[in-house]
């Protein structure tokens, strides 16, 4: 903004008549040797080089700065994406952890920031979103609300992890029942919605 203020006063001096400037340098000293009309046409274009300059540079700067933060719309269309994605991915526990509770405050939570973050595009930043819990989560089920650098709006993610069974895998160099090792499979229903959890 400094940058287009500096512009517009750089432009009104280039525009102020040569006359005016010598009758202002005569008052104040009256003895000054007069200035050529070559002198003022090099000072205007100087001037108007200078304004452009600003200019060129506010308006990249402007660019730049937008390119450092989500808009409402980024945001909107990056959760939907993200949300397209998820739902319906899956995971597998290890043989040992059959029903343990999902690590939706630690591991979950960034694969949401960065599948969001992945699905900005546009002029989006890849950084900026955070999906902090909401409320309490329990083993299989969480509450995120999605926020993001320079947007205004907010999305509520909710995730419900599903079990559904078992794949068996078999370990090289064991046989008889011990070869194969059965590990749970579950899967994650996301769905989400503009506003708060």
């Amino acid at each position: 903004m400094i940058l287009f203020v500096l512009a517009a006063i750089l432009l009104l001096m280039a525009c102020v008549k040569a006359d005016r400037v010598r009758s202002w340098r005569e008052s104040l000293n009256p003895s000054a040797p007069d200035i050529p009309d070559a002198a003022f046409v090099v000072a205007r274009i100087t001037l108007i080089g200078v304004a452009v300059g600003c200019v060129v540079t506010g308006v990249r700067g402007l660019g730049v700065e937008d390119g450092s933060k989500w808009s409402d719309d980024e945001l909107k269309s990056a959760v939907a994406g993200a949300t397209t994605e998820l739902d319906g991915s899956f995971t597998y526990g290890g043989p040992l952890d059959d029903g343990e509770p999902a690590d939706f405050d630690g591991e979950y939570a960034r694969t949401v920031e960065d599948e969001i973050a992945e699905h900005g595009g546009g002029d989006a930043p890849g950084y900026g979103v955070d999906a902090e819990l909401s409320g309490t989560a329990t083993a299989d089920e969480a509450h995120y609300l999605i926020t993001a650098d320079g947007a205004a709006t907010s999305f509520c993610m909710h995730v419900k992890r599903v079990h559904d069974g078992y794949i068996e895998t078999v370990v090289p160099g064991l046989s008889g029942d011990d070869a194969a090792v059965k590990e749970p499979k579950y899967s994650f229903a996301v769905t989400s919605r503009a506003g708060e959890c």
